[in-house]
C-alpha cells in the first residue's frame, strides 16, 4: 500500500481491508446512526434541521427528518445532530472524533453520487484512516486545541473525493479548500462556556462537502499541509489501521468526565450505597475534566460538559441516560445537592497521562464520618478494552427503538450488517429519512 496520502484515498479497496476493520466500519456506522436517532429529540438538532431547509434548499432528504436539504445542508444538519447527544466515537490522540463528520458528510455526497453500499463503507475506512492521522497532524503542528470540526472538514474532503471519483488534482484541491476553510474553533471555549456550538463537526462536515463540490467545479486550494507537509504522521497508512483504536461511549457525556462516573458507579455497587449516604463526592482527576465545571446546567449542552453533574446523576440512579440529561432531570435537588458539592482535585498522575488515558479516582465522604475511595479509573470501551458487538448493539437498541419504533430500529440494524453487498443505498436512505416517532 502507498504512503502517499492524496493516492491513498483513491487506492483503497474493500478486499484489502483486514476483516475486522470492515467489521468494525459497520459497527461504528451502526452506533452514529444510533446517536442521531437519539439527537434528533433534541432543541438543537431542531433548529439546525428547520436552518438546514430554510437556508440550504436541495433536494437530498435530511436523515429523520423528511424534508430536503442540499448536501451541505444536510451535512450540517446530520452532524450537529449526532453531536447533540455526545455519546459517538472518539479518538484519544486527537482529543476528539472522527465518526460524526465523516458519516454527516459522507452520506450526502454517498446519494448524490448513486454510490454501493461497498463504495459507503471503504469510504468510511478511508476516512477513518485519514481523520486519525489529519487530525494527529494538526494538533502536532498547530498549538491550539481546535474542535474537531476543524480537521474533520480535511476527513470529509478525502471520503468525498473517493466516493465522487475525483482525480488526483482535484483531490489535492479538495484537501486544500477544506483545510483552509475548515473551523478552527476554540474546543476549550465551549468546555468553558457550553452551548450548542459543541464540537463543531457539523460545520466542518458543511465545509468539507463544499470542498468537494469546489474542487470538481476547478476551484484551487492546494496544498492541504497537514496531508502534504506531515509525513511523519502517514508513514503507517495500510499497516496500521487506526478504525480498531477509537474509543466508544457507553453514557452520553463529554469523555473528560466518564472516568469518574465510572468510579462512583463502582464504588455505590461495592459498598451498596444510596445518595442518602453520600455527604460529598471527590474527585481526583486531569486538568480539563476538572474544565468541565458545571455543577447546575440549565440546558443538555451544559450537563453534557460537565464532570459534577453526570457524576452525581450516577450516584443517584445508578445510570446516566440520555433522560437524565435534559428538560426537568435537570431540576432534581438530591442530584444538585450532590453536584454543587462535589470537589475537584487536579492530579499530576492524571495530567500526565492524558490524552492517551482519561484516569480518575473518587473518594466518597460518608454522613456517618466514614471515607471510601476507588482505584484509579479508566473510562469504558477504549480501544484497549474495546466493546463487544453485541455491547454496542444492545447500546444502539437502548437509543434507536425508543427513538424509532423496534421494527424500524432493527431494519436499519439489519440493513447496515448487510450493507456491502447492497446494490444502492435506497433502502438505508428509506430506512433513515422519516422523523422520529
Amino acid at each position: 500500500m502507498t504512503q502517499d496520502p492524496v493516492q491513498y484515498i483513491h487506492d483503497l479497496r474493500w478486499d484489502a481491508v483486514p476483516d475486522q476493520v470492515r467489521a468494525q466500519s459497520k459497527l461504528a456506522l451502526l452506533d452514529l446512526l444510533g446517536i442521531a436517532a437519539g439527537g434528533a429529540s433534541t432543541d438543537l438538532s431542531r433548529i439546525i434541521r428547520d436552518h438546514a431547509v430554510a437556508e440550504f434548499g436541495g433536494p437530498l432528504p435530511l436523515v429523520l427528518d423528511g424534508r430536503c436539504a442540499s448536501a451541505a445542508g444536510v451535512a450540517l444538519a446530520l452532524g450537529m445532530t449526532i453531536d447533540a447527544l455526545d455519546g459517538h466515537d472518539g479518538f484519544n490522540p486527537a482529543k476528539g472524533h472522527i465518526g460524526c463528520p465523516l458519516f454527516a458528510g459522507l452520506w450526502p455526497l454517498a446519494l448524490q453520487a448513486g454510490a454501493t453500499g461497498q463504495q459507503l463503507l471503504e469510504a468510511m475506512v478511508l476516512g477513518y484512516e485519514v481523520g486519525a492521522r489529519v487530525s494527529m497532524a494538526q494538533h502536532g503542528t498547530v498549538a491550539d486545541y481546535h474542535t474537531s470540526g476543524s480537521w474533520g472538514a480535511v476527513v470529509v474532503a478525502a471520503a468525498g473525493a473517493r466516493i465522487l471519483r475525483l482525480d488526483r488534482d482535484q483531490t489535492r484541491h479538495a484537501l486544500g479548500i477544506a483545510e483552509f476553510h475548515g473551523p478552527r474553533s476554540q474546543m476549550m471555549r465551549c468546555i468553558d462556556h457550553p452551548t450548542m456550538v459543541k464540537d463543531g463537526s457539523g460545520w466542518g462536515a458543511m465545509a468539507g462537502v463544499s470542498a468537494v463540490r469546489l474542487a470538481q467545479a476547478g476551484f484551487t486550494g492546494a496544498p492541504a499541509i497537514t496531508v502534504e507537509q506531515a509525513p511523519e504522521y502517514w508513514a503507517d497508512l495500510g499497516t496500521r489501521w487506526y478504525g480498531l483504536e477509537q474509543y466508544y461511549k457507553p453514557i452520553p457525556v463529554c469523555r473528560w468526565a466518564q472516568a469518574p462516573v465510572e468510579a462512583a458507579l463502582a464504588l455505590r455497587t461495592a459498598h451498596g450505597l444510596t445518595a442518602a449516604d453520600i455527604a460529598l463526592i471527590e474527585v481526583e482527576t486531569f486538568h480539563e475534566s476538572i474544565r468541565l465545571a458545571v455543577s447546575q446546567p440549565e440546558d443538555t449542552e451544559q450537563a453534557q460538559y460537565s464532570t459534577s453533574f453526570p457524576v452525581a446523576v450516577a450516584m443517584v440512579k445508578g445510570a446516566v441516560r440520555p433522560e437524565d440529561i435534559t428538560g426537568d432531570a435537570l431540576k432534581d435537588a438530591e442530584v444538585l445537592r450532590l453536584s454543587k458539592g462535589l470537589r475537584m482535585v487536579e492530579s499530576a498522575k492524571a495530567n500526565a497521562k492524558f490524552p492517551g488515558t482519561r484516569l480518575a479516582k473518587v473518594r466518597l465522604h460518608l454522613t456517618g464520618g466514614r471515607q471510601v475511595e476507588s482505584d484509579w479509573t479508566e473510562p469504558r470501551w477504549d480501544h484497549t478494552a474495546p466493546p463487544s458487538a453485541t455491547e454496542l448493539r444492545t447500546k444502539y437498541d437502548g437509543l434507536a427503538r425508543g427513538a424509532l419504533g423496534q421494527g424500524r430500529a432493527d431494519l436499519i440494524a439489519d440493513l447496515v450488517a448487510g450493507l456491502d453487498s447492497a446494490a444502492d443505498l435506497a433502502a438505508l436512505r428509506d430506512a433513515i429519512t422519516p422523523p422520529r416517532l
